[in-house]
């Protein structure tokens, strides 16, 4: 069945808009992207122009999967998370809040992959952190952790665990310091006790013992 066939076959407009898909209760899927029956689709997601997603797939709230991504049938994605343009999200990986996946970025799932050997039952998972951001053409080799609002620069080749606030990048991925949430640099040492602040938003982080932690908001009568 081509696009448009099972754009018809939904009772889905076929003249090139997006449109509401009424099996996924508001959600927004174009007439040329195809979701397979049993995926799960939250209210306010977009799914653009080539799209697939598998019928495992569970995808959140306010999502917005650009033009050919691709999503696997096991596969989690939370709310408000972005996919850019020719991403695929193979089987095995989870996608936590507010993750943003750059152009043209990779998932991996076999570490060792072979064209004549089946390893299905050999997939590393995967799992990106809550508001991480993962830069275009960067490559996630299977089996790693990239911690909460990281930040993996663009063409980045992550192959091991990357702390929750860590900016790396390079070829393999090094770590060249701390980011905020906001996505501002922070002024600490990659390593070491240090206190700083985020220059836009004025949040306080602390290092401690190679760990970056965001320190909560004093209470109102607190000074």
């Amino acid at each position: 069945m081509d696009a448009n066939q099972h754009a018809t076959a939904a009772g889905a407009r076929t003249d090139g808009a997006a449109r509401p898909d009424g099996a996924h209760a508001g959600a927004i899927v174009h007439p040329s992207a195809i979701v397979d029956a049993g995926a799960t689709l939250g209210a306010g997601t977009r799914v653009w122009h080539f799209a697939h997603v598998c019928g495992g797939a569970r995808i959140g709230a306010r999502c917005s999967l650009g033009q050919n991504v691709f999503v696997g049938n096991d596969v989690v994605i939370g709310d408000g998370v972005k996919i850019q343009n020719n991403v695929s999200v193979y089987d095995a990986v989870t996608l936590e809040d507010e993750v943003f996946c750059g152009p043209s970025m990779v998932f991996t799932n076999v570490y060792n992959p072979r064209a004549g050997i089946v390893r299905k039952d050999a997939y590393r998972r995967t799992l990106v952190r809550r508001g991480a951001s993962i830069g275009a053409n960067a490559t996630i080799v299977c089996g790693v952790t990239v911690g909460r609002w990281a930040f993996v620069g663009a063409g980045a080749v992550v192959k091991a665990d990357v702390p929750d606030f860590a900016l790396v990048a390079g070829v393999p991925a090094r770590q060249l310091g701390w980011i905020s949430r906001f996505g501002e640099r922070l002024p600490l040492p990659r390593s070491g006790d240090a206190e700083a602040r985020c220059p836009h938003t004025g949040e306080r982080y602390v290092l401690a013992g190679g760990t970056c932690t965001l320190l909560p908001d004093p209470a109102p009568d607190q000074p």
